[in-house]
């Protein structure tokens, strides 16, 4: 009975977030299965399309902070929704545009706008939840993101197979207007957080505070922990585990699962035990990406080290997210906009990081080694931060 309690407490405004979410984070995962379409049709190298994922994830690596400052007074509402309309335009014009360069500028737009909705998004759903369900909102938002992994990028990539690569983004592009304007109609004006005027000198002040970088780091070195080993999973199963080719997409797949799981677990523990949910998870990925680079030769414990893998990464998502707003209360918008930036340098950093073994010739499977590596830091990190943490 008091589960379904917890269950009804939580605003519907939380679950809007996560489908909004759901919606533009499926651009990202949509353009690695159909970059061999756009590049025959801009007649242009696999590699340049490949920078067209690179210009996204910049623009969402550098944008959450500047706007967090130029939208500070907005009311919350305003800013999302105002971020997805220019997701939208943004995504209109990189599919009516012709040439390499066009399309290039405006993928970059399109995480600038990202990085908006998401700082906004986090920063939201921690003032709509209540004190001890933070967490939980959080986890159902970034929840939006592994839908988008497991459903959207396929479903997006096989509405393109159909339609010509332009489709599947038209219809990212339609789903996130239909969330703005769900958003305009469902979300408060103003949320309970806004009803003091946000201070720029006061968050500003916040961010000054050694813990809350530590906590920046945390998020990006856990993202990279396992995002490293993500990164080279395909090749890794394929050369050298030795799976059959058509099992890749739903090995993948069930990575996206085990992350969905974690998600829902943390989600549950993070607010109640939030330590002891960041070290698990980090404990579990030092083990899992360890035991990657010993086992990847037999495939089956292999596609059953990558579910555990998804588990664990994103178990302690959660925790890290609600790590920064238990350092820097006072200033919500730019640590949410500073840690979604975190999350984005993680997943920069992650595919350079794992290939730096593989650049030394020690094979595929060392980027598991690199992963645990990463791991131990992370976890030197959270021990450093707990120190400062009440």
């Amino acid at each position: 009975m008091n589960m379904r309690k917890h269950v009804r407490s939580m605003p519907p405004a939380i679950y809007l977030l996560a489908l909004s979410l759901f919606a533009m984070g499926s651009a990202e995962f949509l353009m690695g299965g159909i970059l061999p379409m756009i590049a025959t049709d801009l007649q242009i190298t696999l590699p340049m399309a490949g920078t067209l994922i690179s210009a996204f994830a910049i623009g969402a690596l550098i944008g959450g902070l500047p706007f967090a400052i130029l939208t500070l007074q907005w009311p919350k509402r305003t800013t999302l929704v105002a971020s997805q309309i220019a997701f939208v335009a943004a995504t209109a014009v990189s599919l009516l545009a012709q040439g390499y360069w066009p399309l290039l500028a405006a993928r970059f737009a399109m995480g600038l706008a990202y990085a908006c909705f998401w700082a906004a998004a986090a920063s939201t759903a921690v003032q709509l939840s209540p004190p001890d369900r933070r967490a939980k909102a959080l986890s159902i938002v970034v929840s939006g993101l592994t839908v988008a992994m497991i459903v959207g990028g396929p479903v997006g990539t096989f509405i393109s197979d159909i339609t010509g690569w332009r489709g599947g983004f038209w219809a990212v592009a339609a789903v996130t207007a239909i969330a703005a304007v769900a958003g305009f109609l469902v979300l408060p004006e103003k949320t309970s957080g806004e009803a003091k005027e946000p201070d720029l000198k006061i968050e500003l002040r916040a961010m000054k505070r050694p813990v809350l970088w530590v906590a920046f780091a945390t998020t990006a070195t856990t993202t990279a922990a396992y995002m490293g080993t993500f990164g080279y999973l395909g090749a890794l199963l394929l050369d050298v585990s030795g799976l059959p080719s058509h099992w890749l997409p739903a090995v993948l797949t069930l990575f996206g699962v085990g992350a969905f799981i974690g998600l829902t677990i943390g989600g549950r523990t993070a607010d109640s035990r939030p330590f002891t949910t960041l070290v698990v998870g980090i404990f579990g990925l030092v083990l899992i990406s360890g035991a990657i680079a010993l086992l990847a030769s037999d495939a089956g414990t292999t596609v059953a080290l990558v579910f555990l893998l998804g588990v664990a990464g994103f178990l302690l998502n959660p925790a890290v997210w609600g790590r920064v707003y238990a350092v820097a209360p006072d200033a919500p918008m730019l640590a949410g906009a500073a840690n979604s930036s975190a999350f984005q340098a993680g997943l920069t950093l992650a595919p350079l990081l794992a290939g730096i073994p593989i650049s030394l010739g020690h094979g595929l499977s060392a980027v598991g080694w690199m992963g645990s590596a990463i791991g131990v830091a992370a976890l030197g990190l959270a021990v450093l931060g707990k120190r400062w943490i009440a």
